[in-house]
């Protein structure tokens, strides 16, 4: 709650401390090129190098720095939308460059002034990483080396993350720990909450503004060359496919000869067969063990004739037991020995590995086999699938082979007679602009992105395709770097977009001015009368925590509502560029926070939250403003306009 009164408020307290980032950079291993932390790379002479975004004493803070956090940051957000680009995320540019400055500043900063973290604390550290520690409980070289691996990272890499966590925690961590917030002021903006607020919203939407609008050839031309990156398309190639798959080996079957060889060495399964429901008792001595099968032999059930050895002599049934199923439980002696009797007949005793046994064949049913003809199918169908699965696996390693010899894309596919399909210009997502509803099927997806990550100087790739569907040799023939979309087929959205930028200049214009009469003391209703406009004019009411707490975002005009004061009106845009709002307020109730002693209590947690961030961040911004922070605003520019211009 305590964000909506810095939002509303414009309290310029903006800048979301980096404590909690830094503190968390461990399990993340997210932002930034973490081999430069620390790295003491110096700037050229008493400027910036090109390639500096910023420095921080002696550290630095580079393109590449940028670029692996906005890969990573794009990654996370094509988790909810695919198609994703980079000039979808300019707009975190700058949060992320902050945070990147926040942890240089504060590994510079322990550097300058001697903050020693030791090797060891540095080990119980990583002794803490989730898989580092082996069943045992103990510290895995192994587990750790596989965490190396499945993150990309180095040891040296790791021990840096760790010791920029343990610096935040030990500098930050205590100067923002239990700040005191008075109740007085807790009191205060617990009564804003409670705040209710009266008053009127103009509405005027963007078809007040439209009449007459009309954009000649120069003026949709001008507005297209003004906003190029609003037309932006994603790089788009051509992409070669040679497919290695079933298909490819349809020719290879398995031979009679293949099917019966098979057949014979699969007896167990295809031959006829029995299968036993027998009962066992199992005991820890020989003589025990005669005796019990004495009894059984002379009429006793297995269960009586083991009575009299006591509790360790209890009698298991197993139904329905195959032999090789049996010599699993009891052993192949006794396994033999029980499939080699008739019905009733009481076997052992036979040492086994558990100890000796006596068991009796209590039924046997026979289970018939299959024919050889019988089984064909299936044993064709299995011995099929592997040959073809080598087969594949087979041109898989020639092709490979040859790729590696320097062989182009069209002689290894001559070479092993691949198929070849071309695609027509697609985007990354595997869709084309230029041919309607052409969709690569999903089975060819890593193809697709092993096609997009080629160079194209690069030798072709091979990529394996899913649910054992094969491979897929792979080289990009054309490719058509991200740009503006030509205007001649876009023009009709140029124009579009020009009449609702024209149209919004207006409704703007029009809201301010009536915005200016309502403040001075008319009702809004009047004012919008003396605009010659038909615009609806409607009522408002909220209390400020039913805003706060609203889990839906709230309409501009509402939100405003609680910025104005009583009798004063402002013009604010719709959230979707449909039009403008002027809004008034008439009437302010204040509230009783007294009566709520509860919600006092939870503003007061909030606060405090809010100081100690407050506190961490006015030390980051000292420490910054001590190690004379430096920004290369000519390479952030050029950053900024390239990620805005790169598709993917």
């Amino acid at each position: 709650m305590l964000s909506f009164f810095r939002s509303v408020a414009n309290s310029g307290v903006g800048k979301v401390i980096a404590a909690v980032f830094l503190i968390a950079i461990l399990a993340s291993f997210a932002m930034s090129d973490i081999s430069n932390f620390g790295s003491g790379k110096l700037g050229f002479g008493l400027g910036l190098g090109s390639d500096t975004l910023a420095s921080v004493g002696s550290a630095q803070v580079t393109n590449e720095d940028m670029d692996d956090a906005m890969q990573k940051r794009l990654q996370d957000v094509r988790q909810q939308n695919p198609q994703a680009s980079y000039a979808d995320i300019v707009g975190d540019i700058d949060p992320v460059l902050n945070q990147l400055i926040d942890q240089k500043a504060l590994i510079a900063f322990t550097d300058k002034y001697g903050f020693s973290i030791s090797k060891r604390l540095i080990d119980a550290e990583i002794a803490q990483i989730p898989g580092v520690r082996g069943l045992d409980g103990k510290p895995s070289i192994q587990g750790y080396s596989a965490f190396l691996s499945r993150n990309r990272l180095t040891d040296a890499q790791v021990r840096e993350l760790i010791r920029a966590q343990l610096a935040a925690t030990h500098l930050l961590a205590p100067l923002a720990a239990q700040p005191r917030v008075p109740v007085g002021v807790a009191t205060q903006y617990a009564a804003m909450l409670l705040e209710s607020r009266q008053g009127q919203a103009a509405v005027l939407p963007l078809t007040l503004f439209t009449a007459g609008l009309k954009p000649s050839d120069a003026q949709v031309q001008a507005f297209y060359t003004s906003n190029r990156n609003r037309y932006m398309v994603p790089e788009q190639r051509t992409l070669r496919f040679a497919l290695i798959t079933p298909d490819s080996v349809a020719n290879v079957t398995a031979s009679d000869q293949e099917i019966a060889a098979y057949y014979n060495a699969n007896q167990a399964t295809y031959g006829s067969r029995d299968t036993r429901t027998l009962s066992q008792v199992v005991v820890q001595d020989q003589k025990t063990a005669q005796a019990i099968a004495d009894r059984a032999r002379n009429g006793s059930t297995l269960a009586a004739a083991a009575a009299p050895a006591g509790s360790g002599a209890a009698v298991s049934s197993l139904p329905d037991q195959t032999k090789q199923a049996y010599a699993s439980v009891a052993g192949d002696r006794v396994a033999v020995a029980a499939f080699s009797e008739n019905a009733g007949a009481i076997i052992g005793p036979i040492e086994s590995d558990f100890g000796w046994v006596v068991a009796k064949v209590d039924s046997v049913k026979a289970v018939a086999g299959k024919s050889l003809a019988q089984a064909t199918p299936e044993i064709s169908a299995k011995l099929t699938t592997e040959k073809r699965k080598a087969a594949m696996d087979d041109l898989y390693n020639k092709a490979d082979s040859a790729l590696s010899d320097g062989n182009s894309f069209t002689e290894v596919a001559t070479k092993l007679k691949l198929s070849v399909t071309t695609t027509p210009l697609i985007t990354a997502d595997g869709t084309s602009r230029s041919v309607a509803n052409f969709k690569l099927g999903p089975n060819l997806e890593p193809a697709v992105k092993a096609g997009f990550d080629l160079a194209p100087s690069d030798q072709p790739d091979i990529a394996t395709l899913p649910n054992g569907g094969g491979y897929a040799m792979v080289a990009p023939a054309q490719v058509i770097p991200a740009a503006p979309a030509p205007l001649a087929s876009i023009r009709d959205k140029v124009a579009n977009d020009w009449v609702q930028t024209e149209a919004l200049a207006r409704a703007r214009k029009a809201a301010d001015t009536i915005a200016v009469k309502a403040s001075a003391g008319i009702s809004v209703a009047d004012a919008v009368k003396q605009s010659g406009l038909n615009a609806p004019v409607q009522p408002l009411a909220a209390r400020r925590i039913q805003v706060a707490q609203s889990q839906q975002p709230v309409p501009p005009a509402v939100r405003t509502l609680f910025v104005l004061a009583a009798g004063k009106s402002k013009a604010v845009a719709d959230a979707q560029s449909r039009g403008y709002f002027v809004v008034k307020v008439d009437k302010i109730v204040p509230g009783n926070a007294l009566a709520q002693p509860g919600l006092i209590g939870l503003m007061a947690r909030e606060l405090q939250q809010a100081t100690q961030d407050d506190y961490a961040a006015g030390f980051l911004a000292a420490v910054e403003a001590h190690l004379k922070v430096r920004r290369n605003d000519n390479a952030i520019a050029a950053m900024k306009q390239r990620f805005a211009t790169t598709g993917s």
